[in-house]
């Protein structure tokens, strides 16, 4: 299909690498984002070889690893402290890194700029209000008051998307697995060059972003899925931290500032149905929203842009561009959701506990593999 006018619902990592992609093919992209701020959580997020081949896949990579801090191996911890494994992850991308840990809000800007000098249209504050299908095109009224008629309209917008609805509006809303993340930047120490993960009922990994900051995660359980009002979060954090390892009992004193401190209730969704609707498809946490126990999530959205894409370009039919594209992600996306809620479940006592040395280096094996 050619000269196609996409429209993209979201503005987040899934959206803006659709749009760097999608242009990259010579189609017109335009991203709407309700978001008026745009605004990014500033923590950290980790990225395996696989999101690093698929940014050289998209042209940005130099960019993207400037931004960031690579890696080649995964340190795994047990809840007294002791190192266990280390886990090396190879470069799928000659010359580059395996692994990287990014600043979100340095990966949104690396991503937003790219997507801007690709030449994509990107709207901030505005909704979908009103979606026609009429099965040529799809006329689409905004809560800003604006019109377009587009040719295909992707849904990138994210664990809670109002596209899923238009989809499939039967799917189940999204999963709470019994766990929270929290999440805190602290200055990098010399010996964190790689993700430290502490296995255990409360989960504990250090991730490298730059030569100066790094931060930590931690999963708790949270079997009530408590709402932390802002006020009180540090000691929150704190508190869950109690009676770890020497190296994280240091770092939790640091731990002082509510603003500072991101914490996200554990959900997870996988649509088995179809992921389109007519010329309406779903990508990302849409349609596949993971845990974090694997660092996948984003991994995957960044995929499906670019698979996403292939297929648009390859085939004339849209019904079929999108029949091809669920085929070659359904299983490699349901992996991830699975493995990362039976590590979730197995932390929580809701299931088996897994080896997560094996399941990391399982992982990594499963994400060499083609897209």
């Amino acid at each position: 299909m050619n000269n196609l006018n996409i429209l993209v619902v979201g503005g987040g990592i899934g959206g803006l690498t659709s749009a760097i992609a999608l242009r990259r093919a010579g189609f017109e992209v335009t991203i709407i984002e309700k978001d008026p701020d745009w605004s990014v959580y500033g923590v950290g997020i980790i990225q395996q070889a696989n999101v690093i081949r698929a940014m050289a896949d998209l042209g940005i990579i130099d960019d993207y690893l400037d931004a960031g801090f690579g890696f080649d191996q995964v340190e795994i911890y047990i809840p007294n402290g002791q190192r266990v494994a280390t886990i090396p992850s190879p470069s799928l991308t000659p010359g580059y890194p395996a692994n990287v840990g990014i600043g979100r809000r340095a990966l949104h800007q690396v991503l937003g700029d790219r997507a801007l000098a690709a030449g994509a249209t990107i709207r901030l504050g505005a909704t979908v209000s009103v979606l026609d299908d009429d099965g040529n095109g799809v006329d689409v009224a905004f809560s800003d008051g604006a019109r377009g008629r587009y040719d295909i309209v992707i849904g990138a917008d994210g664990l809670y998307s109002q596209m899923r609805g238009h989809v499939a509006p039967e799917a189940a809303p999204p999963a709470f697995v019994g766990q929270g993340v929290w999440r805190y930047n602290f200055p990098r120490p010399t010996d964190v060059t790689a993700l430290c993960a502490y296995d255990g009922p409360i989960g504990v990994g250090l991730v490298p972003l730059s030569d100066s900051l790094m931060y930590m995660y931690v999963t708790t359980p949270e079997p009530e899925n408590r709402r932390y009002p802002r006020a009180g979060l540090a000691a929150e954090m704190r508190a869950k931290l109690t009676g770890q390892p020497p190296r994280i009992a240091a770092l939790a004193e640091q731990i002082s500032d509510d603003d500072a401190v991101v914490y996200k209730p554990l959900e997870w969704i996988m649509l088995d149905g179809p992921w389109h609707r007519g010329r309406v498809v779903l990508i990302g946490d849409a349609v596949h929203a993971t845990t974090p126990h694997l660092g996948q999530g984003a991994g995957m959205a960044i995929e499906d842009s670019i698979v996403l894409t292939e297929e648009l370009a390859r085939h004339a039919d849209p019904e079929a561009a999108f029949t091809a594209f669920r085929a070659r992600r359904i299983d490699r996306c349901r992996y991830i959701v699975e493995q990362s809620k039976a590590i979730s479940f197995g932390q929580t006592g809701q299931g088996p506990r897994l080896d997560q040395g094996k399941a990391t280096h399982e992982m990594f094996q499963m994400t060499a593999q083609p897209i």
